[in-house]
C-alpha cells in the first residue's frame, strides 16, 4: 500500500483553503494532518467545510499546526504578507511548501530555494494551479515567437488586492523568455488619461480589469497584418484549481529545491 502524504493547510478557513481541505480529505493517498485558521477557533476542519469529522482541529497559527504532529507538505494560499514567513517555518521543520500566494520577491524565492536544498526537500511556488491556465500561458509563449505584437488583459473580482495578477506576470515572463523586447504601437502615442494604456512590460502592455461578479479570466491578444489571434482561459470555480494542487502535492515529494511555476512540474 502506498504511504499517504500527510498534508497541512495554511489559511484553511479562506475560500481557497476550504477547497484544499475538501480535496485533501477526498484524495485516497492524502491524509489531512493539520490546518491553521486565525479566526475560527478550535473547530474540526472536516465539518467546517461540510465533510465528515476529520479529527483535525484548526490551530490558530501555522507554526502551531506544523508542531501538532508529522507533516509532509503544507499547502498555502494565504496572503502575500505572511506567505514567506510561513514557508520558512515549514522548511525549517522539514515540511515541503506548496505556495499559491503571489508577491514573493526574486530574492525571497532564491532564499527559499537555498533553504529547501539545505534540508533536502522540494517546494513549489505557482501563481496559478489551473492546468488550463498553465496551458494558456505556454500556448501564448509559443505564439509570441510568430506574433510578437501582443497585449494581456486579465479579469478578476473587485476584491482582489494585487494588480496585475500573478498569472499575467507569469505569462509575461514566459513570453519574454522567447520574445525580445519590442516597443509596440505608435512611438508618438500619448495617454490623455494616465494609465489608459495599461502597465508596461518588456515592450507590451498588461491591463487589469476589476469588477464585481467576475471570477478569473485572462486573454492574450496578438495582432499582425491582416489577422489577430486570441488565447483565453476562463475559471468559474475554485474547485477547478484542485487537480493541479493535488499534482503539486505529489510531485513536491520527488525533488529538492524551490521551483517557481507549475509548468516545470507538468509531465
Amino acid at each position: 500500500m502506498t504511504k499517504q502524504i500527510r498534508v497541512a493547510v495554511a489559511g484553511a478557513s479562506g475560500r481557497m483553503g476550504r477547497e484544499v481541505v475538501k480535496m485533501v480529505i477526498d484524495e485516497a493517498d492524502f491524509e489531512l494532518a493539520a490546518a491553521s485558521a486565525r479566526s475560527t477557533g478550535p473547530v474540526d476542519a472536516g465539518t467546517f467545510v461540510g465533510k465528515p469529522v476529520s479529527g483535525v482541529t484548526f490551530s490558530s497559527t501555522l507554526e502551531e499546526a506544523l508542531d501538532s504532529g508529522p507533516v509532509d507538505v503544507v499547502v498555502d494560499f494565504s496572503v502575500p504578507q505572511v506567505v514567506y514567513d510561513h514557508a520558512v517555518a515549514a522548511i525549517t521543520r522539514g515540511v515541503r511548501p506548496v505556495i499559491g500566494a503571489t508577491g514573493l520577491s526574486p530574492e525571497q524565492i532564491e532564499e527559499l530555494d537555498r533553504l529547501c536544498k539545505e534540508r533536502g526537500i522540494g517546494g513549489l511556488i505557482a501563481p496559478n494551479f489551473s492546468i488550463g491556465a498553465i496551458l494558456m500561458m505556454q500556448f501564448a509563449a509559443q505564439a509570441s515567437k510568430y506574433f510578437p505584437h501582443l497585449e494581456i488583459i486579465e479579469y478578476h473580482g473587485d476584491q482582489k488586492l494585487d494588480a496585475p495578477s500573478g498569472t499575467s506576470i507569469k505569462t509575461a515572463e514566459l513570453i519574454s523568455q522567447v520574445r525580445g523586447e519590442l516597443r509596440q504601437g505608435n512611438p508618438d502615442e500619448e495617454e490623455t488619461i494616465e494609465g489608459s494604456r495599461g502597465g508596461y512590460y518588456n515592450g507590451f502592455r498588461i491591463h487589469s480589469v476589476r469588477l464585481p461578479g467576475v471570477f478569473a479570466q485572462q486573454e492574450v491578444v496578438f495582432g499582425a497584418f491582416g489577422q489577430s489571434l486570441k488565447i483565453r482561459h476562463d475559471s468559474y470555480d475554485r474547485a477547478g484549481y484542485m487537480p493541479g494542487v493535488a499534482v503539486a502535492v505529489r510531485k513536491v515529494m520527488t525533488y529538492e529545491g524551490m521551483i517557481y511555476g507549475f509548468e516545470h512540474i507538468m509531465d
